[in-house]
């Protein structure tokens, strides 16, 4: 399998690139800033710094690929201009890229901002689904939230296979005790990555991005019908993390009263 990234030099980008190159898998990486050079025997291919913004280059990237898991884009609150040219114009660009190159199947990078206005004390029993329609915080959950329905377009109108990955907070470990129910571990990324590429037929599907955590109250059903189960719980973090506050009940929690088009 051949696999393109865009947005391969950040922080999920190189958690893939460590985690999904193997011996029948080769990565294709892309990036506004070039991504390292591949290590002697690593199964990788280096592509020249471009935007998602480029459709020709994009094209060029998506010859002979397998699948295209799109990270590419402005990852926080920005100007309305740089969200619409980056993360929705991108990601139409990398869909319409995909289909005349003949991929079968993209994965998006959504975020858990496509839904912040989403309550906790209104989650039912069996958490929170990732399906619930788009509440955005944001213009840039706005623009997660046009992602999954560009995503769902393009899966209706051409028969792509679409997994939109409604991402928590992905790092390495918590760091403060608001992100422990919405944690996405390195290793549970990679795991989330792998289902989406190999999951068969998946057609159009909407995914949490979080690892198993005791305090978590979003559901992992629709992550576990694709074959993603997560392993790791923040709860081995919690006496080490910062004390921030935990009480906001909306899923987006700052996101949802930060000044809405400035950049955090």
């Amino acid at each position: 399998m051949k696999v393109l990234i865009t947005g391969a030099a950040g922080t999920i980008g190189t958690m893939l690139r460590e985690r999904l190159a193997s011996a029948d898998r080769t990565l294709r990486l892309l990036d506004v800033v070039e991504p390292p050079a591949a290590a002697p025997g690593e199964p990788v291919e280096v592509l020249p710094a471009t935007s998602v913004t480029h459709l020709p280059a994009l094209r060029f990237a998506c010859e002979g690929v397998d699948a295209v898991i799109h990270l590419g884009g402005i990852p926080l609150e920005d100007h309305w201009e740089k969200i619409l040219a980056v993360n929705i114009d991108g990601t139409r660009a990398v869909l319409e890229a995909a289909r005349q190159a003949g991929v079968p199947r993209v994965i998006l990078a959504s975020s858990n901002h496509a839904v912040g206005f989403e309550r906790r004390s209104e989650a039912p029993p069996g958490g929170l689904p990732a399906t619930v329609p788009p509440k955005p915080d944001t213009y840039y959950g706005m623009s997660k939230a046009a992602m999954e329905a560009l995503g769902s377009l393009y899966h209706s109108r051409f028969g792509m296979d679409v997994i939109c990955l409604r991402i928590g907070s992905c790092r390495d470990q918590p760091v403060a005790a608001s992100e422990l129910p919405i944690w996405l571990s390195s290793d549970d990324m990679g795991r989330l990555a792998v289902a989406a590429l190999e999951t068969p037929s998946p057609g159009f599907r909407i995914v949490w991005g979080v690892s198993r955590n005791s305090s978590g109250w979003w559901s992992l059903a629709e992550g576990e019908a694709i074959g993603f189960h997560p392993q790791d719980d923040s709860a081995a973090f919690a006496a080490n993390v910062d004390q921030d506050d935990t009480t906001n009940d909306l899923l987006g929690a700052d996101f949802c009263r930060s000044p809405l088009g400035e950049p955090f």
